[in-house]
């Protein structure tokens, strides 16, 4: 490091200062480089081991299958489809782990070793004395609530998606929702239930239970706040009612609160999902969710009468308590899949997907329910659309036009899932599009952004046209097997386009192709 003209030799000590100088500059520099960099990048953290190929379908095709469907998306062929948002329940991609203990699990009818290893991973992240199995959340939620329901009985709920409405009205009781006020969703917290409107139900009296749902799937995915569930647990244990925990999304749910809920950034997932079912007095669960699994759910439940009566209907409509319905290898994923979906690095590449998502849909103008949840995109048909009136669904124009303009299938939450009562406030009309787990890359969902945008500009231009129920109107769960018509000219899509907007690149017409699947097709 010395000049090369330089003649003077360093003295023995000087030299031994300059090394020492040379390795501190190189150890700052390397300390600096490691600690103040990271890809910006957020990718999947996993592997993809087996594919399953995509039919491409053209449009034509589309409307074809539509058609046959009765424009009831539920009744396509999973094969017409080219990305399926419809659901995220039992759509996802299970681990290696996950199968290699399916192929180890044994199927004995009772006390299988799988049920062991099953039970055991819920006692460690859940606090009840009594675990129930099903083959599905539905199946215990029709458990509970014939026990607990009937004629004159009332529940409360944050929100009560279709089938636990369907589960409770059924057997003759009623359904009360207190979606969250205007300041908890301005704290990110949209899925809280309405604290003052609960104090003043439970002062009346004659409640049978009130339902927390988080993340509340039908109010937009939004989460459950700690400080929500704390204050609503006091409140029904003080009154003696049973506080009950649909706890479908329980991980996305406590990543929320880790991530954003004052006093508890920072606080390990397994712990917050720990003091969350504390809370509560019975949960319920679709291990389709949150288990990671493609079957699979779950009844727990506190005290031992009502455990001992759950009990005997499970085995008579169910299974024996150590099955509950389901296989020994449904078991095993589910074992596995619950020490899996509170890993840190899943959630946040799990929220993040739906993050990025939400957020390229409002730099295109698009309209959803902010901000988004943790497994879904609820597109606002309502604002898409706000000349048609909810009689004439517009969520379900929607939705038929993403799949007729890209193949998408997702769910309508509007006047076609739930039926309007008279003197019932106006709903909101959405649509959402529910991310399967470790199913889709960002290609993927670039793909689909692309198709919501252009469904969108039809919108704008009005071109689309609202629908009529032709047959299964009065059903309780029409929107899983009604039949539809277009109003008017027998299309969702007033004028079909012309081909690509060359002035706009990346737009497309509807006879023609999204770019990105144009890519594929060349492949």
């Amino acid at each position: 490091f010395l000049p090369r003209h330089s003649r003077s030799p360093l003295s023995p000590a000087s030299l031994e200062v300059m090394q020492a100088g040379m390795l501190c500059v190189l150890v700052v520099c390397a300390t600096s480089s490691s600690s103040d960099w990271a890809p910006k990048t957020l990718m999947e953290p996993f592997r993809v081991k087996v594919v399953e190929p995509i039919t491409l379908t053209t449009r034509a095709e589309r409307e074809r299958a539509l058609a046959r469907a009765g424009f009831n998306l539920f009744k396509l062929h999973a094969e017409d489809v080219i990305l399926d948002f419809l659901t995220d329940s039992g759509t996802g991609a299970m681990s290696c782990a996950q199968w290699a203990a399916m192929i180890e699990a044994d199927e004995a009818y009772a006390g299988a070793n799988a049920w062991l290893k099953f039970e055991e991973s819920f006692h460690e992240l859940f606090d009840f004395a009594h675990l129930l199995p099903t083959h599905q959340g539905r199946a215990a939620e029709r458990l509970l609530f014939g026990e607990l329901g009937g004629k004159g009985k009332t529940f409360i709920s944050n929100t009560f998606f279709d089938t636990t409405r369907a589960n409770v009205e059924s057997t003759g009781a009623t359904c009360i929702d207190l979606p969250a006020t205007i300041e908890d969703r301005n704290a990110g917290f949209g899925g809280n239930i309405d604290l003052h409107g609960l104090r003043m139900l439970l002062q009346r009296g004659r409640l049978s239970g009130v339902v927390l749902t988080a993340t509340n799937n039908a109010g937009g995915g939004q989460p459950v706040s700690l400080a929500n569930m704390r204050a609503t647990s006091k409140l029904c244990r003080e009154a003696g009612v049973p506080i009950i925990l649909d706890g479908c999304r329980f991980a996305e749910n406590a990543y929320f609160i880790s991530r954003g809920e004052p006093g508890m950034v920072g606080t390990p997932i397994v712990e917050i999902v720990r003091e969350m079912s504390t809370l509560f007095d019975i949960m319920t669960m679709s291990a389709k969710k949150d288990g990671l699994a493609n079957t699979g759910g779950w009844l727990a439940v506190r005290d031992d009468a009502l455990a001992e009566s759950l009990g005997q209907r499970l085995i008579l409509t169910e299974g024996f308590t150590t099955y509950g319905g389901m296989a020994g290898r449904d078991m095993a994923a589910i074992a596995v899949g619950l020490r899996e979906v509170t890993d840190e690095s899943y959630l946040r590449y799990r929220t993040r997907t739906v993050a990025y998502m939400a957020q390229r849909l409002k730099e295109l103008g698009v309209p959803f329910v902010e901000p988004p949840g943790g497994h879904a995109i609820y597109l606002h048909a309502g604002a898409m659309l706000p000349s048609m009136p909810a009689h004439e669904l517009p969520g379900q124009a929607v939705a038929c036009a993403l799949y007729l303009e890209g193949g998408l299938r997702a769910c309508e939450i509007g006047d076609l899932m739930f039926k309007p009562s008279v003197g019932a406030k106006p709903r909101r009309q959405l649509v959402r599009l529910a991310l399967p787990r470790r199913v889709y890359t960002q290609a993927h969902v670039d793909y689909s952004i692309e198709v919501v945008a252009r469904v969108n500009k039809l919108c704008k231009a009005d071109q689309l046209r609202g629908l009529r129920i032709t047959r299964g109107e009065a059903s309780p769960l029409r929107h899983f097997t009604a039949e539809m018509e277009p109003l008017h000219t027998g299309e969702i899509v007033k004028h079909p386009g012309r081909g690509r907007d060359e002035s706009r690149p990346g737009e497309y017409g509807t006879h023609a192709e999204p770019a990105l699947m144009q890519v594929q097709v060349a492949k």
